[in-house]
């Protein structure tokens, strides 16, 4: 399986921008839709934004959608999260998965989680 590393969280005020990344170790997963998740304690793991392996083909959750691109590299084997417009309720663990299957309804990680890196949006 593809192991992946989240990076670029942090404090953010509201209004503001972060850009993640998703990097794959141990195996390549630039054949592979790639997706974000976000989780806050208590509640479920929300799909976020998803890109198919060649970039051409985007998926976003409502909730998200005219305020972040999701984009890759597969040369560099990392997908990115560039996050604007940030609100409160954005403040979650966001977790790339590096193995998404898309197959009509919502979105599903397949396969394994990283650490995950925590975005907090508040003044």
């Amino acid at each position: 399986q593809v192991q992946v590393q989240e990076s670029g969280g942090g404090l953010v005020q509201p209004g503001g921008s972060l850009r993640l990344a998703c990097s794959a170790s141990g195996r390549s997963f630039s054949r592979n839709s790639v997706g974000w998740f976000r989780q806050v304690p208590g509640k479920e793991r929300e799909f976020v934004a998803g890109i198919s392996w060649s970039g051409g083909t985007t998926y976003y959750a409502d909730s998200v959608k005219g305020r972040f691109t999701i984009s890759r590299d597969n040369a560099k084997n990392t997908v990115f999260l560039q996050m604007n417009s940030l609100k409160p309720e954005d403040t979650a663990v966001y977790l790339c998965n590096g193995d998404l299957l898309v197959a009509g309804g919502t979105p599903v990680g397949l396969g394994s989680w990283g650490q995950g890196t925590q975005v907090t949006v508040s003044s």
